[in-house]
């Protein structure tokens, strides 16, 4: 025998370990750890919440209270890109604001009416005036705030004291300061609305006396005392007016012609001159002079007067008969009473001062018309159709185009005029024509599919567990794997003391060519006959192959 003989020991997993390199152990140990480690990534990673905005937008003050609270409450926070928002895990948000919310967080930035709750002993009228009215801003900007438009706002009250002088009182006066969001803009009506906010929150004060300012300094309200020229001038509200009105026909029009040349052959504009100026008439008509029966009587008067007159001659014999009061008159108490013919000369006196006057006022008749004209009149319209022409197919199915004949241009035109109150005593116009609109050819560029933004959304997604997977996969199979399998292997150890592992397995020797089979069976070779040899005496004295062994392998001669 040539070799020493091995035989396969069942070991324990230390001892398979300590039978491996030193270069074996460290690839295996840094496999390990960065199998491990990845591992712990992944599951962090999978178990990370989504994070929510809880608070927006918020004062320094009011954020570092959140945070503090939050460090409290034992509740993850991060910040939001730029710092404008504070962000914690999506399944904790409605708890953290109603924990904050008790603790009265966020305060805000501007305070109310609770600067009032804080009020100290020995607190002097002004300052009491003073906290009062930082109360009514501070609940005035809030309510601004609220509007979608406005990012932030500041209100300025200038309330004047009043005194026992009614004529001498002043009255009282705001300015609004506004900020915007980026392409928002405060319409009329909200511009009307914040001008009558303050104005109602603050007793006696005029609407006329708020002015309303944007962060660039523009004066967004009208002041209240227009000049004359300003009065006429043409505002946004009258211009809006306008355009509804235009949109309004041109709606019309579309409506009445689409069903009949289609969706997108057909384009109208119409151009309206409304008159926005506010006249007023008065009028005063009279009637012609009528008769006494159909008159009303203003006021009547009737003189009449009886008597002599003031330069009538004296009559009769001139004596001193003449000159004697008239005698009573002899007349029984109830009989007639007797009536004593004048004299001549009295008579005619008295016939001469005889007067008698009548004096009847009627009433004027009078008609008094005062009339308003309307504002927002439209003096006139005009239309500007564009109709494309129809499209036909023949018979072996090319499309071409035509344009529309005479009478089909004449029945849109009529029902354009009907459509928008045609009237040709205010000056109305319509136009229609038929003309081939131009097709411009969209070119489409096509998106590689690794370029679209979905896909790489998409991979991104996928990056990050995808990029794990198969980082571990080369960690296990470039470490821990050729690791494994040299601790697989069962290691060998030598024996001296028993030829068992001589009888165990049979030496390895080179695979030689088979012999050539012949017809005349052959007996065994040389070979094999020292092999028969060596296991007969193996069998027969096991001693003594052992000796031979053992000085074989320390190197010493046969005994």
């Amino acid at each position: 025998m040539t070799a020493a003989a091995t035989i396969p020991v069942n070991l324990s997993f230390a001892d398979r370990l300590s039978g491996l390199d030193r270069g074996q152990m460290l690839r295996l140990a840094l496999g390990v750890a960065l199998f491990v480690a990845i591992g712990i990534v992944g599951l962090v990673m999978g178990r990370q919440a989504e994070w929510r905005v809880l608070y927006a937008n918020l004062a320094d003050k009011d954020g570092g209270a959140i945070i503090a609270q939050l460090s409290q409450m034992n509740v993850p926070y991060k910040y939001a890109e730029g710092g404008g928002a504070i962000l914690v895990p999506a399944d904790r948000v409605h708890d953290a604001r109603l924990r904050l919310a008790s603790q009265g967080l966020p305060k805000g930035s501007v305070a109310g009416f609770e600067m009032m709750e804080a009020n100290r002993f020995g607190m002097t009228q002004f300052q009491e005036r003073l906290t009062f009215q930082r109360g009514l801003e501070g609940e005035l900007t809030r309510s601004i705030q609220s509007l979608s438009s406005i990012q932030s706002a500041r209100v300025h009250l200038a309330l004047p004291n009043q005194n026992g002088f009614f004529r001498e009182q002043q009255k009282p006066s705001a300015s609004v300061l506004v900020s915007l969001y980026p392409g928002r803009a405060l319409e009329k009506s909200q511009l009307s609305g914040i001008v009558h906010l303050v104005s109602s929150s603050v007793p006696e004060m005029n609407p006329a006396a708020v002015s309303v300012l944007d962060d660039t300094g523009k004066l967004l309200s009208m002041p209240g005392d227009k000049a004359d020229g300003a009065a006429s001038a043409v505002d946004a509200q009258q211009l809006q007016y306008v355009q509804q009105i235009e949109q309004m026909y041109s709606k019309r029009i579309l409506d009445i012609l689409e069903p009949v040349v289609g969706r997108q052959n057909i384009k109208a504009q119409v151009s309206a001159e409304v008159d926005f100026t506010q006249v007023e008439s008065t009028s005063e008509s009279h009637r012609p002079n009528q008769g006494p029966d159909a008159g009303a009587i203003r006021s009547q008067q009737l003189v009449e007067s009886n008597g002599a007159g003031a330069g009538a001659p004296p009559a009769g014999v001139p004596g001193a008969t003449t000159n004697q009061p008239p005698s009573p008159a002899a007349a029984p108490i109830n009989g007639p009473a007797q009536t004593l013919a004048p004299a001549a000369g009295a008579a005619a006196a008295n016939a001469g001062s005889s007067k008698r006057e009548s004096i009847i006022n009627y009433e004027v008749d009078k008609t008094v018309k005062v009339v308003r004209a309307g504002t927002g009149v439209v003096k006139r319209l005009s239309a500007a159709v564009v109709v494309n022409h129809q499209s036909k197919t023949d018979a072996k199915g090319k499309v071409t185009t035509v344009p529309l004949t005479e009478q089909q241009i004449e029945q849109m035109t009529a029902l354009v005029r009907e459509t928008i109150g045609f009237s040709k005593d205010r000056g109305d116009s319509v136009n229609l024509m038929n003309a081939p609109f131009t097709v411009e050819q969209v070119v489409q560029v096509e998106v590689p599919l690794w370029r679209q933004p979905e896909i790489q959304e998409l991979v991104r997604s996928f990056a990050w567990p995808v990029g794990t997977l198969l980082f571990a996969m080369l960690v296990l199979v470039g470490l821990i794997r050729p690791a494994a399998k040299a601790m697989a292997k069962p290691p060998v150890k030598m024996r001296n003391n028993t030829l068992d592992a001589v009888l165990a397995e049979e030496p390895e020797r080179p695979q030689l060519p088979a012999p050539a089979k012949s017809a005349i069976p052959l007996g065994p070779t040389v070979e094999e006959l020292r092999l028969e040899d060596a296991r007969k005496l193996t069998r027969d004295n096991p001693a003594a192959v052992a000796n031979i062994i053992k000085g074989w392998v320390s190197g010493e001669g046969a005994a």
